[in-house]
């Protein structure tokens, strides 16, 4: 059974400081529509830039999964966007003042309630999700660290870490169900080890940090002018180090938090896919650069998927629109009219076919002795099943115009040759308003993608 969208009810605040600026961060938590996944909207700076999380804007892992689109940078974006995954959110739009999200106490656990205060409601589209058929897997031979994806049930994910130091040790962490994210991990707090944190605040980072949202596992010796620095960044009059090796002052929620919260991170960072995941993770030494890599190889596998993912239709069966029919909507005339049928029709998407004969027009001059149809005129073609889309919202079609107002991203595959069968799917990327259609395009032909686009237009009544 197909699972729907889902977006929060209604909007929500949230508010901390930042874990290396040690600035107050806001973060306002908004519905989102269909399709539109995660996205940032950074308040702070002019314009209101929006940047996508997704796995093509990754540019550094240190510290945290940092984002960046036209010069506007989103830093440690992996627990918020882990809550989202952990509490079934498909839609969300982040708003922050900042370009890092609040660190709270180093875990998902604030974010986690934030969003469960503004709810989660089921959306009118179907869900996409991305079943494992076959192991995919990325390895880093400098460091081993590996991750392989399998088929399975349900969402499913297991981390070993292992550091090679005496005081922390192996662990692992499994999460067999994605529903058990907020009983099982959303609480386990991020963790550094002393001799990284010294680090941090030679660079003078971590303005943000105290004992409550890092552990601090001690690799070394503490010296006394270690001791005297920690103090001061912590605003603690004494610090001490426990039987089990952490910075006191805080108490493990698990005997394995570190692999646990390896777990969250990895939930996180797979977030930047963009889609919801049906299969097992095995994480094997994870960390937000191998997260990251394997983040972008998934992302560019499904991608080719849904290109080789050629839709079916039986042609011999009655068309829902005949060629009259079209013509009863469209204003377009032969020979400009490039849509024959229309196979599927719905207030979201419309599929149309066209026959390429030898007899069209344009293969007169394009070109002589070698007849290919032109690339623009496959444009125009899904254009046209887009302006049957949104006439068919209208009672009079016959009174409207169809203008195009942008195209983006198109690309053409394969040529498109006399005697070929063309299907055009078109898709709303938005809900029409105003009668403006944006939609994502496709066309097909001998079972492979030839073309496709995402189109604007709008629809204009004659005066």
């Amino acid at each position: 059974m197909s699972q729907k969208q889902t977006t929060i009810q209604k909007e929500t605040t949230l508010s901390g400081v930042g874990l290396h600026t040690g600035n107050k961060v806001t973060m306002h938590f908004k519905p989102a529509p269909v399709n539109n996944g995660f996205s940032f909207v950074r308040v702070d700076l002019e314009g209101k830039p929006t940047i996508q999380a997704k796995a093509e804007y990754v540019t550094t892992t240190q510290r945290g999964t940092n984002l960046e689109k036209n010069g506007v940078q989103i830093n440690t974006s992996e627990h918020v966007l882990a809550a989202a995954v952990g509490l079934g959110i498909d839609n969300l739009i982040i708003e922050i003042d900042a370009s890092e999200p609040p660190i709270m106490d180093g875990s998902s656990k604030f974010f986690i309630e934030a969003l469960e205060e503004a709810g989660v409601t089921e959306q009118d589209a179907v869900a996409e999700v991305y079943e494992v058929k076959e192991i995919i897997s990325y390895k880093d031979e400098a460091t081993g660290s590996e991750i392989i994806l399998m088929p399975a049930e349900e969402y499913q994910v297991t981390t070993m870490v292992d550091f090679g130091t005496k005081i922390l040790g192996t662990q692992n962490a499994t999460l067999n169900t994605i529903t058990d994210f907020k009983e099982e991990i959303a609480a386990a707090r991020t963790f550094s080890f002393l001799h990284e944190i010294e680090m941090l605040l030679e660079n003078d980072l971590i303005k943000g940090g105290d004992l409550n949202n890092a552990i601090v596992y001690v690799d070394k010796e503490l010296s006394s002018d270690t001791m005297t620095k920690l103090k001061k960044a912590f605003k603690k009059d004494n610090i001490a180090v426990k039987p089990n090796g952490i910075l006191d002052n805080l108490t493990l929620h698990w005997a394995n938090e570190a692999a646990r919260h390896k777990l969250l991170d990895v939930i996180g960072d797979l977030a930047l896919v963009g889609t919801r995941i049906k299969g097992k993770v095995i994480a094997n030494k994870p960390g937000h650069l191998v997260n990251s890599l394997f983040a972008k190889k998934l992302a560019k596998i499904i991608k080719q998927e849904k290109r080789n993912n050629v839709p079916t239709y039986d042609l011999n069966q009655q068309p829902l629109l005949d060629i009259h029919q079209i013509m009863n909507i469209l204003p377009h005339r032969p020979p400009f009219l490039l849509v024959d049928r229309v196979l599927e029709l719905s207030d979201k998407h419309v599929v149309g076919m066209k026959n390429v004969t030898m007899n069209e027009d344009f293969f007169v001059g394009h070109f002589p002795g070698a007849p290919v149809m032109p690339g623009v005129l496959q444009v125009e073609a899904m254009a046209q099943c887009g302006g049957i889309l949104v006439l068919s919202t209208v009672p009079d079609p016959e009174n409207y115009l169809t203008y195009f107002m942008k195209m983006d991203n198109v690309k053409f595959k394969q040529k498109v040759l006399p005697g070929d069968t063309l299907i055009f799917k078109a898709e709303l990327i938005t809900p029409i308003r105003r009668g403006i259609c944006h939609m994502q395009a496709y066309a097909y032909a001998n079972g492979k993608l030839v073309c496709e686009a995402e189109l604007m237009a709008q629809i204009s009544k004659v005066k």
